[in-house]
């Protein structure tokens, strides 16, 4: 979304998802993500930082074209895939539910502009398999950020490595996004190749 773009006090870039750079998007391609760190949604008056798993379950409408989600995971890491086109130009796809869906998925397969939970990539919390993110066709943009309606007085970070199977990984440092606006926001970034994997 242009700068300026606005939604429950955020406003873009300032507060904007990160868009992951570096990484080569194909469609039907499976993408795993390692995550470390933890956010706040409200200091000092919310609990304690929860894991990239998140903590309360709560739901959020559609923004902006952007799905809603249901049942998602306060303060996880959530992302969503987006094509060449400006998301508030064509309709919000439905919510994907967590309720029924789970968050112990070997395999998520997410439409564009489908917000997806991603907590810190494993079947468990912080145990278990590492589980897959299928690229959906038409997609260009990979977006990530903490899972809440407003970011602007959030803390804390989180570190991300996306990997697509079997290519070189792109790694991400996350500071407090959300998903007000969608634009690129300032990160740290580094990638590395198979080879200074081993």
């Amino acid at each position: 979304m242009p700068n300026g773009t606005q939604v429950f006090g955020d406003i873009a870039p300032t507060h904007s998802p990160v868009q992951v750079s570096g990484l080569s998007l194909i469609p039907g391609q499976r993408l795993n993500f390692s995550v470390t760190g933890a956010v706040n949604h409200n200091p000092p008056h919310s609990p304690p930082p929860a894991s990239p798993d998140g903590g309360t379950l709560v739901s959020w409408g559609s923004n902006y074209g952007i799905s809603a989600i249901s049942n998602g995971r306060l303060n996880s890491l959530v992302g969503v895939f987006l094509d060449k086109i400006q998301p508030n130009l064509t309709a919000a796809p439905a919510a994907l539910d967590f309720s029924s869906i789970g968050l112990n998925f070997s395999s998520l397969a997410p439409q564009l502009k489908q917000v997806f939970f991603i907590g810190d990539g494993l079947t468990g919390t912080g145990t278990g398999a590492v589980q897959n993110f299928i690229v959906p066709t038409g997609a260009t943009r990979l977006f990530l950020a903490p899972f809440d309606s407003t970011t602007n007085n959030n803390s804390g970070s989180f570190t991300v490595t996306v990997q697509a199977v079997p290519e070189p990984s792109t790694i991400l440092g996350l500071g407090v996004l959300g998903f007000g606006a969608f634009c690129q926001h300032n990160l740290a970034k580094s990638k590395k190749s198979n080879k200074q994997d081993n």
